[in-house]
């Protein structure tokens, strides 16, 4: 769904800046790992650390943040704010919200299950599993997982300083809010992308765009002769155990169960955004998930337990961006922290409005950060001009040896 662009340049990242299908032995204990990690969390020793770095965001004017930190203390996870309007209820310490471009990471990694099963090569022409539209044949299953095919972002193509320089199908602002409940195919997404010109030749830059994940979800309907959805559960999240983790798909979709609320000040009114159609985002940014849940998808990921060493390896190997310190690989970033701190992976992510999504692990897998946070969005922004250096604060609080959090960093987030 960076730097120290605005979060219209966020969302130009939203539109700028997962083994070979059978489970292995640790992959079917994880239902049980996930129920014992859940009563972990509740009887974890108590981070104030952490609930200062959290307090930060209610008190910059964000409505709630849920956070989950796995590391050598246990399992912790606590709400901070307030559930919605008008409530006192703390958010949920795992309630659902969308997850926005965290997706991506659970596309990729699907695509990179089916290469290690021989099905699709990740240097072939993308085209060879796509017939029938167009893709340019220069046009690897690689470049579209790195943002280096130079397709056109279907939600528009945003210059380095927010102001539009393309326009796509309207995903964020005061044009998108009476449009959050249409529906759109993915065929069409990827269809309307690749009538556009290309924004350069394909591997000769970087360039965030939707398009290259709605492409990468055809190719896996396309190959396995199944569904996103089916394929997702038969992959990750029945072997995973993750029970609160599901594409939203092409429908109006409330968040289920316990969840905060995000909204939006549309004129004079306050707008509600757990309730909306995120088929715009397909295989980009249209899942439902839980901080629970996305440790542990990442800590398996970078645990090895979804992929093959290699293909691990190769989903890790980044390339410079236009955001510092920050590299991309195949639907994840290597982000460095700086000194005391080292690399981290992760993916963050938004759906249009009033949501933030985060997903960071250490490059074994063995600490994990996941959160939610929401807020009052506008077209003046709000307390969202804030998040970036937040985020960058929280991060470091886990993550560094000596976490300080006091500036605006150089590189304070990633895309969305």
């Amino acid at each position: 769904m960076n730097t120290t662009i605005s979060r219209r340049a966020a969302v130009a990242a939203l539109a700028t800046a997962v083994l070979a299908g059978a489970a292995t032995p640790a992959m079917a204990a994880a239902p049980a790992m996930a129920a014992s990690s859940a009563k972990a969390a509740s009887s974890a020793q108590d981070r104030p650390e952490l609930r200062k770095a959290m307090n930060a965001f209610v008190d910059a004017g964000f409505t709630g943040i849920q956070l989950r930190v796995r590391d050598q203390q246990g399992d912790w996870a606590a709400g901070a704010g307030v559930r919605k309007l008008g409530s006192a209820a703390k958010p949920p310490a795992d309630g659902s919200f969308w997850a926005g471009s965290i997706t991506k990471t659970f596309t990729a990694t699907m695509v990179l299950q089916l290469v290690a099963e021989g099905r699709i090569g990740l240097d072939s022409p993308a085209a060879d599993y796509l017939p029938g539209y167009g893709l340019d044949e220069r046009i690897t299953v690689r470049m579209l997982l790195r943002h280096t095919s130079g397709i056109f972002n279907y939600t528009g193509e945003y210059n380095p300083d927010g102001t539009m320089d393309e326009p796509g199908i309207p995903a964020n602002g005061d044009e998108w809010v009476p449009n959050r409940f249409n529906s759109y195919k993915p065929e069409e997404l990827v269809r309307l992308a690749l009538s556009k010109k290309p924004r350069f030749e394909p591997g000769t830059q970087w360039s965030y765009s939707n398009t290259n994940y709605t492409v990468a979800l055809l190719l896996i309907e396309n190959v396995t002769g199944h569904s996103y959805a089916t394929e997702l559960k038969r992959r990750i999240t029945g072997p995973l155990g993750l029970r609160g983790t599901l594409a939203a798909g092409n429908r109006t979709t409330a968040l289920p169960g316990p969840h905060t609320h995000g909204y939006y000040q549309y004129k004079d009114r306050v707008i509600d955004l757990s309730h909306q159609n995120l088929s715009l985002l397909t295989g980009a940014g249209d899942l439902i998930s839980t901080t629970q849940d996305l440790a542990t998808f990442f800590s398996a990921l970078n645990g090895g337990k979804l992929l093959p060493a290699p293909l691990l390896a190769e989903m890790r190997t980044a390339i410079p961006t236009s955001i510092p310190r920050q590299d991309y690989g195949l639907g994840i970033w290597a982000q460095d922290l700086g000194p005391g701190c080292g690399t981290v992976y992760q993916h963050n992510g938004s759906p249009p409005h009033g949501y933030g999504a985060l997903m960071y692990s250490s490059p074994d897998g063995s600490k994990t950060l996941t959160a939610s946070v929401t807020w009052l969005d506008s077209a003046t922004r709000g307390s969202a001009k804030d998040f970036l250096t937040l985020v960058d604060a929280l991060v470091k609080q886990e993550f560094c040896d000596t976490p300080t959090g006091q500036t605006r960093p150089d590189n304070p987030g990633s895309a969305f």
